[in-house]
């Protein structure tokens, strides 16, 4: 199944990660679309992929944000993804630590944003707000 980028817009993306999510189904990649439905994720040391062509492939789930009452709308959200691109282009990646989890939730709580109950994000607030709410795109990425 194909997902067209306008459905990916203002989401957050999830991708598995070979071998560990079929142990632990929690764990994952995980990345951030702007407006345009084009993925960004901290890929590595210094490195963001802004391009929609995430580290680990196509995403397998996604999780909607409203932005109705985001001020600034979706520049304000492009905005925010953009400042969290440069800022973690400028990071070490440590997987324990400071990851892509840790990306997103950075564009996140720079819009002081409150979706789904939570106001502010972390690495750990992401994996169970994707793994409990997310849907998914497709199971090509478990196999």
């Amino acid at each position: 199944m194909e997902t067209a980028r306008e459905d990916l817009a203002f989401t957050i993306l999830w991708s598995p990660l070979p071998g560990i999510t079929w142990f632990i189904p929690f764990i994952g990649h995980m990345g951030i679309a702007n407006s345009a439905g084009i993925a960004s994720d901290f890929q590595g040391p210094y490195t963001v992929g802004d391009r929609g062509r995430m580290a680990f492939g196509r995403p397998t789930r996604a999780l909607k944000i409203d932005i109705s009452d985001l001020p600034g709308g979706s520049d304000e959200w492009d905005n925010a993804i953009a400042k969290a691109n440069g800022v973690y282009c400028g990071r070490m990646h440590n997987i324990c630590c400071d990851n892509c989890h840790s990306h997103v939730a950075c564009a996140l709580n720079s819009m002081n944003l409150r979706a789904y109950g939570v106001r502010k994000f972390d690495m750990v607030k992401l994996c169970f707000l994707v793994f409990f709410k997310g849907r998914f795109l497709s199971f090509g990425g478990f196999v």
